[in-house]
């Protein structure tokens, strides 16, 4: 695929097709990136952003229990085999 530079305000930029921008999942902020002369477009939304805060106040909240404790519960092989 190839873009045009064009004159945007005192800029200049492309114009990325929706189609691209969908697959990329882009929207909002992104990071521009030079690598080896090459311009990286990636999005700025971290995908796992907040899962620490989430975590730590199900925790407060004993929110953090296995909802199936036999299936966690180790076996007699985990107990007598398994080794690190």
């Amino acid at each position: 695929m190839k873009a045009r530079v064009v004159r945007i305000g005192n800029s200049q930029g492309i114009r990325i097709p929706k189609s691209v921008i969908e697959q990329c999942h882009l929207h909002g902020a992104v990071d521009l990136e030079i690598q080896q002369g090459q311009l990286v477009i990636r999005s700025a939304a971290k995908p796992r952003a907040g899962w620490g805060e989430a975590f730590e106040q199900m925790h407060r909240h004993g929110d953090d229990r296995f909802k199936d404790q036999e299936s966690a519960a180790p076996t007699t092989w985990d107990q007598s085999e398994w080794t690190w």
